[in-house]
């Protein structure tokens, strides 16, 4: 089984709450390297998986079904409300969002009632570009095309995955940052939007061996999950573990790590 997977915690849109706020954790010798989005709902989702909190998290954007968490976060953080594993926790955040994130969150005046404390102070914040090391691997980040230009970004640690975070349909990224069979984690609806994919959109915008590839989250309630599947898509649902095999020792076929399925893609080529 390879050393790589990614959970999913939540797999839904903004409306979407019973599917939870699309969230991800890389996971490595299956314990939580690096959390990928935090909505409302995932912190909690999270400390139920791992019981702790997370030494480090990736933000995609700031709309707040990705970023409402933080705030809650914070408060644990800064009040000792949960278990904390050494250093703060490293926030790695697409230099663009920095101003945002400020605005959104860390402005607020008097954010604890006793005072005496930045949003900042709770976590070691890393402005990122193209790329960022975490724990000895190298993630290449990239801008996707969700709302306004440069306000969204996408992940992807080469030879394993590639995870684009809120996006209209991206061919161009993906033929440059998930040409090697990595596992390709989409945005997708049942309806495309003007800042999401749709399913009418896969077949227009990739190739047949992208999309063999894909999997989808992000979409709007649990009939529109069916529909995906009745297209030929595979789906991720809450709490699935993606096993993240690199192309040339994939093989077809689930195993179950500690009740839960781990599903194994068969690499397309």
């Amino acid at each position: 089984m390879s050393a790589f997977s990614l959970r999913f915690l939540g797999v839904g849109n903004a409306l979407a709450s019973t599917l939870g706020t699309s969230a991800a954790v890389l996971e490595v010798e299956g314990r939580p390297s690096l959390l990928i989005d935090c909505g409302p709902g995932t912190i909690d989702t999270y400390l139920g998986t791992y019981g702790a909190l997370p030494e480090a998290l990736f933000v995609t954007h700031t709309h707040l079904d990705h970023i409402g968490g933080l705030e809650g976060l914070f408060y644990r953080l800064a009040t000792g409300l949960a278990p904390v594993h050494g250093a703060a926790p490293r926030l790695f955040c697409p230099v663009p969002l920095v101003a945002i994130l400020q605005q959104r969150l860390a402005d607020y005046p008097s954010i604890l009632a006793e005072g005496g404390r930045n949003f900042w102070d709770a976590f070691q914040l890393i402005p990122v570009s193209a790329q960022f090391w975490h724990e000895r691997l190298l993630f290449r980040v990239f801008p996707v095309r969700h709302h306004d230009f440069l306000t969204a970004f996408g992940l992807a640690l080469p030879g394993r995955f590639l995870y684009t975070g809120d996006t209209r349909p991206i061919p161009e990224v993906l033929c440059r940052y998930a040409c090697h069979g990595e596992r390709i984690f989409h945005d997708c609806a049942n309806a495309r939007s003007p800042s999401h994919t749709g399913i009418e959109d896969l077949p227009l915008e990739y190739q047949p061996e992208q999309r063999r590839r894909l999997i989808l989250y992000h979409y709007e309630s649990e009939e529109a999950g069916r529909r995906i599947e009745e297209h030929g898509y595979r789906i991720a649902r809450r709490g699935e573990v993606f096993d993240l095999a690199a192309p040339d020792d994939a093989t077809p076929g689930e195993r179950v790590r500690g009740g839960e399925t781990v599903v194994r893609l068969e690499a397309a080529g």
